[in-house]
This record gives C-alpha cells, sequence and structure tokens, in this order.
C-alpha cells in the first residue's frame, strides 16, 4: 500500500470502521487492505472434475469448513446437511457461534476464512461493506446449477420471489443466500387473547382497548427486546408502510433528505409512543434482550413482542402447550391507510455467504446447493418451524402454531408484502442510530419529533459520507 493517496488511507479507515475492524486486539486496520479482492489467493484449492453429480467441480480431497450463527435456529440442520454433504465430498469441519463478528471477522482480515458462514444474529458481518471490499464470493454459479429439490430446475428457479434480489447489492451479481423465509410482525398468544375475551386488534384504537383490558387484569400488553432495540422494527416498519405506502420505505432505503420527514413516520412514532405513555409496556422492557423479553412474553407477563418467525423455534422450552403461537400485521392505523390490514414485511432470510478467500470455495457452494435440496429444506422446516426461501418446500408438511399461522399471514397478504432493504444495506444505521432512537421513543426518553430527526440526521450523515457505498431501489 506504499503508493495508496491519504485520501485513500481515510476512506480505507472509515470502512474499517464500519466492519468493527479498528476495534479487533492485534489487527490494524489496514490490514483489511492486503486481504481484499478475490484473487490470488495461495490457500484455495485446486477444482474437481466438473460432472453431472458434481456440476460445481467439488474437489473431494479438500475437505470443508462452516460456521452457524447458534441462535434462533440452532445448528442441528447445518450438521444435517454436513452429513448429506460428507457422504459425497468428505469431511466438514463445524463450528457454531453467537459472535459472528467478533470470531469472524479476523479470519476475514487475516485472509483464512472459513468456506461457508452463517453471518446472522446481533453480532452479523457488514456484507454491503465486505462486497465493498471484495471478500465475498457471487453464487452465480450456484443459482444456475441443478437444483436438488427439483432436477427439471436449476436452484435460481426454485427460490421464492424476491430471494435473489435480497443478495444483489447494487449489482446483477448476488452474493448472499437467505436461506430462511421469515415474516415480521406482531406475535401474540392466541389462548392468552380468549382468555381476555378479545380479538386480535385490527386498528390503532382496537389496540389501546385491548391494552387498557389486559392492564386492567394485571397484565401489561406489550414487551420487546430493549436491547436490541432494531426488534421494534420488525413491526415499525411494515406500520410506516402500511400508513404511508410502500414508497416511504423505498424513501427510506434510498437515505432522502426527508425520509423520516413524513407525516406517515410521524403518525406511525406517534402511535407507538402513546403505548409508553398510558404504560402500556412491561417495565423493564427497555433493559431485556431478545430470550429475556421473549421469555416475559412466553410467561404471559405481556400479550404482544415484535419479533420473526423464527422465535417459535428459539422460544420453544419456555413456550407453554397451550400457548398457542400466533403472528399478525401490525394493526392499521385508520380508515386512511394507503394499504390493507394485511400488509406484512416478510422475506428471505438468515444469510450465508462463501468467502471470495476461502479454501474450497466450490465446496460451499455445493454446500448451500444441498441446502436448498428436498431433503434439507424438509429437515429445516419440521425441526425449526421454519419456511425456506425454496418454494413449494413446506407443502404438505405439518406445520406448528406459529409456522402456520406465518405461512397463513404471507397468503392473506398476497402482493402486500413489503421488503426494505435498509438492513441489510446500512447495518450500522438501522440497528445502532434507527434502533437507538426508537429504543429512546418506547422508554420515554424523547418525543416522536426527536425520533424523528435523529433518525433523518443520521440519515443525512450516511448519504453525505463518501466512504459508504449507497444503493438504491
Amino acid at each position: 500500500m506504499g503508493n495508496t493517496s491519504d485520501v485513500n488511507r481515510r476512506d480505507v479507515m472509515k470502512r474499517a470502521a464500519a466492519l468493527g475492524l479498528v476495534a479487533v486486539p492485534g489487527m490494524t486496520a489496514l490490514s483489511s487492505c492486503a486481504s481484499g479482492g478475490d484473487d490470488g489467493n495461495e490457500n484455495k484449492v485446486e477444482k474437481g472434475k466438473k460432472t453431472k453429480d458434481n456440476p460445481l467441480a467439488v474437489n473431494k480431497k479438500a475437505g470443508l469448513e462452516v460456521v452457524i450463527f447458534n441462535g434462533g435456529y440452532g445448528d442441528q440442520y447445518a450438521k444435517d446437511a454436513e452429513k448429506i454433504y460428507a457422504e459425497s465430498y468428505g469431511k466438514v469441519k463445524h463450528a457454531k457461534t453467537q459472535k459472528i463478528r467478533t470470531k469472524m471477522q479476523p479470519r476475514m482480515v487475516k485472509g483464512s476464512p472459513p468456506d461457508v458462514i452463517n453471518n446472522s444474529g446481533a453480532e452479523n458481518m457488514d456484507i454491503a461493506s465486505l462486497i465493498d471490499d471484495k471478500q465475498v464470493t457471487d453464487l452465480g454459479p450456484l443459482l444456475d446449477a441443478p437444483s436438488l429439490f427439483d432436477p427439471s430446475k436449476t436452484v435460481r428457479e426454485t427460490l421464492r420471489p424476491g430471494t435473489v434480489e435480497k443478495g444483489q447489492f447494487g449489482s446483477e451479481k448476488v452474493y448472499q443466500l437467505n436461506y430462511s423465509y421469515t415474516v415480521y410482525g406482531l406475535w401474540y398468544s392466541k389462548s392468552a387473547l380468549e382468555k381476555l375475551d378479545v380479538e386480535y386488534p385490527k386498528t390503532w384504537d382496537e389496540m389501546l382497548d385491548v391494552c387498557a383490558k389486559a392492564k386492567k387484569q394485571g397484565i401489561e400488553a406489550w414487551t420487546y427486546a430493549g436491547k436490541h432495540p432494531y426488534y421494534l422494527a420488525f413491526t415499525m416498519f411494515a406500520f410506516i408502510g402500511k400508513i404511508g405506502g410502500a414508497d416511504r420505505l423505498k424513501a427510506i432505503d434510498n437515505l432522502e433528505p426527508d425520509a423520516w420527514e413524513h407525516d406517515a413516520v410521524k403518525q406511525a412514532f406517534e402511535a407507538y409512543a402513546e403505548l409508553q405513555k398510558k404504560g402500556y409496556i412491561l417495565k423493564g422492557s427497555s433493559g431485556l434482550d431478545h430470550i429475556q423479553s421473549q421469555t416475559q412474553w412466553t410467561k404471559g407477563n405481556a400479550l404482544f413482542i415484535p419479533n420473526g418467525s423464527w422465535v417459535e423455534n428459539e422460544a420453544k422450552q419456555t413456550t407453554p402447550d397451550d400457548f398457542e403461537m400466533t403472528v399478525a400485521p401490525n394493526p392499521s392505523l385508520d380508515s386512511s391507510d394507503k394499504m390493507p390490514f394485511e400488509t406484512v414485511w416478510a422475506e428471505a432470510s438468515e444469510p450465508f455467504m462463501v468467502p471470495a478467500k476461502a479454501k474450497n470455495v466450490e465446496g460451499g457452494l455445493e454446500f448451500l446447493r444441498i441446502m436448498m435440496g428436498k431433503e434439507s429444506t424438509k429437515n429445516f422446516t419440521e425441526l425449526v418451524s421454519a419456511l425456506t426461501c425454496v418454494d413449494g418446500a413446506a407443502d404438505g408438511l405439518d406445520l406448528g402454531p406459529g409456522l402456520g399461522s406465518a405461512k397463513k399471514v404471507v397468503e392473506a397478504a398476497g402482493d402486500n408484502i413489503l421488503s426494505p432493504r435498509h438492513k441489510d444495506w446500512y447495518l450500522q444505521l438501522h440497528n445502532e442510530k434507527v434502533g437507538g432512537a426508537l429504543a429512546s421513543l418506547m422508554s420515554g426518553d424523547i418525543g416522536p419529533s426527536e425520533a424523528m430527526k435523529r433518525c433523518q440526521k443520521a440519515t443525512d450523515e450516511v448519504r453525505k459520507d463518501d466512504a459508504i457505498k449507497k444503493y438504491k431501489r
């Protein structure tokens, strides 16, 4: 890097800071410069022979290393897919962790990453920055390979709508496979609502009525993961889109100068602030992590929780047999909403990547092909109560109450499905700045106007920062 200009050095430093590299002990920000790019990796194994049964030319002597995020889905589904891989291609080294960024970022910097990374959880790496640094493999060969779910189709042709687009970052290339299909919404116990003698509220006035009735019986209405406040966005973003139309979320994704100043944002923030003002949020929620908030919910101490469809599996140890876990769209504000009640945020999620510097890139691609096969997709759904990105993979399966309700929500939404890209494109902005503003709003530390200002100020800062790559939709 001896010929790099001071300006470029500053850009590298900014990018490294965004990735969290400068905080890694023993690493320097500039060391990422040496590992960027996908050319000339001495550690790569030679390709194997391409055949009908080995379309991605995996070297059967190479071995494979897979790292899985040990969150709501656990890692057994991956172990099962690894067994299938091992039958044809040899030994697999498996690891699981909840500290993806802490464990994987140093290896990405050194140029010695595993072959497959399940880049998920609260400590996921900033995939957009990694792609910009050419540290991620283009998944095109995988998508164009024959499917193990339907041999008459390519892998690409078996995927649910939006899955391919979710893996794209400003180009036609696909760098990320989002394996699960997640339904975000407001989760509740059907039996708990029945005990209150109420139905799920479809408008905000009805929501406030349910909250009031619950409070009279000593039950708080809402809880949330205060330590991970971006969980609030799982319902808030769809609420904003429902009130003001899908273009409101597009404006937020596109970092527009007035994205957070729209009346739809104001109305959504005011509605949520009312929950706090009227005492309808479980005390202490601001200090709870996702597991603790879910446990308070399954114990019956709160009626509603913003979450994703992984929660059925993640909370199964504390969920009573008669809980009847159910998901529904965030209630409408009122009849003036631009989109119907059924509107929901649903998308391919649970991201996987194959690092460009991986030793066995072909093996990593083949492992993902196996995961999208009939055996693996069925196993995933039955094991962890979640849909996959493969269209039709859950047909005919006996689904649990939570997953069954999620499937019904998606079917009821039809074309009214929202898929914002904010958290994919601008991870730090989404999780820390917007999430932080939502946390302060829900705790009563600030009001709706101040929350809007903070979100817009943070958005403007990102838009004006030339070191951060921008995306449009």
